[in-house]
């Protein structure tokens, strides 16, 4: 199978997920756009309900968007010490906890929603995380997955990254799952797939960021939907 250092351009230094995310977590919430996640969770047929794990729950971005579309009671796990803080002070989560989405210490069969978003290429493997996500469904619940496109991380040949103070751009551990892979780990933990949507580059995506012209059409993130029966 191909790896992301299969198709690096940029060759920054790369720093392992938490040291990466503790940098970044004073800017974050500049640099990542709603077109990345938000839109795609507005256009899935789901229905956000009960209570909620998100896992790589970052700043707290995915559990404001929760608590807004009427999820009230969710917890949120993070490697990140600098995410979880600013969660905390977001105040959307029920609880959170620094722990690895593999293994999150999180209640088995006790979430009606599992959620991730922009997680997944930051792990060597995914057949632990769909386990993980499997363990903490209840019956019926939903398990929506929020990623960068393959064929994005592909064609660009760019890590998820970041500039700290010193100017030095850093990549964070990234790691490329071609789709057949979300697959097959999803299926092979029980899940079954209902839904899939993509974003594409279009005009609004170029306006914002003209180096993307040649990039127009091409999709950009994508969101799974899984259903446990």
């Amino acid at each position: 199978m191909p790896t992301f250092a299969d198709f690096d351009r940029r060759n920054y230094r790369t720093v392992d997920v938490a040291t990466g995310y503790d940098g970044w977590a004073p800017t974050y919430e500049q640099t990542v756009m709603d077109e990345m996640d938000y839109a795609l969770l507005e256009r899935v047929r789901v229905r956000w309900h009960g209570r909620a794990a998100d896992l790589g729950c970052g700043t707290g971005r995915t559990g404001g968007w929760l608590r807004a579309h009427g999820v009230t009671d969710i917890d949120g796990v993070d490697l990140s010490a600098g995410m979880l803080e600013r969660a905390r002070a977001r105040g959307a989560h029920t609880t959170l906890t620094s722990a690895d989405v593999r293994d999150t210490g999180l209640p088995s069969g006790a979430y009606d929603v599992v959620i991730s978003s922009l997680v997944d290429e930051h792990l060597p493997e995914l057949a632990p995380f769909y386990a993980e996500a499997r363990r903490l469904a209840a019956p019926g619940a939903t398990f929506v997955l929020v990623a960068y496109h393959p064929q994005f991380m592909m064609v660009t040949g760019m890590p998820t990254h970041y500039t700290p103070e010193s100017g030095e751009p850093l990549a964070i551990s990234t790691h490329l799952h071609l789709f057949g892979e979300h697959i097959t780990a999803g299926v092979s933990a029980g899940w079954r797939l209902t839904e899939v949507s993509e974003a594409l580059v279009d005009d609004a995506w170029v306006a914002r960021k003209p180096k993307w012209a040649a990039l127009r059409g091409h999709p950009f993130t994508m969101v799974l939907v899984w259903q446990r029966d």
